[in-house]
């Protein structure tokens, strides 16, 4: 998964559906963690900025 940068607004909705933990909020900024996502695609679906995409 990827996350446009310019889109997100680190609301944290995508991490609150992360059955695995593999999104981590920091500060001003989110992260995937690739090796450990699933491919749910749970994290795309609520995104309400549409800023998560498939790699």
């Amino acid at each position: 998964m990827k996350v446009d940068k310019n889109l997100c607004d680190v609301c944290g909705t995508c991490a609150s559906v992360c059955p695995v933990g593999a999104i981590i909020i920091r500060e001003f900024d989110i992260v995937i963690n690739n090796e450990k996502c699933i491919k749910c695609n749970k994290c795309i679906r609520v995104c309400p900025a549409q800023a998560i995409t498939e790699e």
